[in-house]
């Protein structure tokens, strides 16, 4: 992928040190004025890619990465400041913090994990997708606003119905512009879509945001597409949970959770 030098061809702007600035395509969908969290969170999976090269390489691999989503993510400048936890030869923890106006905002876990030939006992009960490039492209910015939703190539595989959803996610904007960003931390920017791909109820009448995502994987992804076997679940006392088989165009990659809060749109 090219590394644009506009960045309105992206959803941040480097500002400074461990600074970003997001574009009008990282607006929000449940608020055009906040940031939507997907391509934030693949932001945060840079910044611990570059705290990681500046560090001793110890070929560990990212196996488990975890965010809470602290309060409101405003569309405004945002410092991600990441520090080893807990350093090792075998198994490392990394903490990434996410400030907006000196108020944390996002704070993330990343388990890194010794890597070993296992090739011999690899697999996965689920089945791959279907290539994105058989399937058609789903207007969901029908369903949606935000630039974000805007910037999207979405197609599923079949008609998109309440509760359950599989679908290739693409983009052809970069993460920040000007850099030359990974290929993990491009994958991860669109997994938080997955909580609007499958919706039960119109997000005009609930409201159904998630406070946390939490990505687990067996291997290492490989874009462009992000592959979303998304079900959606809610109970009956204003939790839900958004459940994903994640994929790449050659299989099956880890899984996906995001709990959610449930409760009427103001005013219905």
């Amino acid at each position: 992928m090219s590394v644009p030098t506009d960045p309105r061809d992206s959803y941040f702007e480097a500002v400074g040190d461990h600074r970003y600035q997001p574009t009008k395509h990282a607006s929000g969908a449940w608020d055009t004025g906040e940031q939507h969290f997907s391509p934030l969170g693949g932001l945060i999976a840079h910044a611990i890619d570059e705290h990681r090269a500046a560090g001793p390489d110890r070929g560990l691999v990212l196996a488990r990465l975890s965010y809470d989503i602290l309060g409101r993510l405003a569309l405004d400048e945002c410092r991600i400041d990441v520090e080893t936890v807990r350093p090792g030869r075998t198994i490392e923890l990394l903490e990434a913090v996410v400030r907006i106006a000196g108020r944390p905002v996002v704070r993330a876990r990343a388990w890194c994990l010794a890597a070993a030939d296992t090739s011999a006992v690899a697999g996965d009960p689920e089945a791959s997708l279907a290539p994105p490039e058989s399937l058609s492209p789903w207007p969901m910015s029908d369903v949606w606003p935000g630039g974000y939703i805007a910037s999207l190539d979405v197609r599923p595989l079949a008609p998109p119905r309440p509760g359950r959803t599989t679908a290739w996610v693409s983009t052809p904007l970069d993460l920040v512009a000007g850099v030359r960003v990974g290929p993990l931390a491009s994958y991860l920017a669109l997994v938080d879509t997955a909580n609007g791909i499958a919706v039960r109820e119109s997000p005009s009448a609930w409201m159904f945001p998630n406070v946390d995502l939490t990505v687990h994987l067996h291997r290492r992804p490989r874009g462009p597409w992000t592959g979303l076997d998304t079900t959606v679940a809610f109970g009956p006392t204003g939790q839900g949970i958004t459940s994903t088989v994640l994929h790449d165009t050659a299989g099956p990659v880890g899984r996906a959770e995001q709990i959610l809060t449930v409760r009427p749109a103001p005013g219905t």
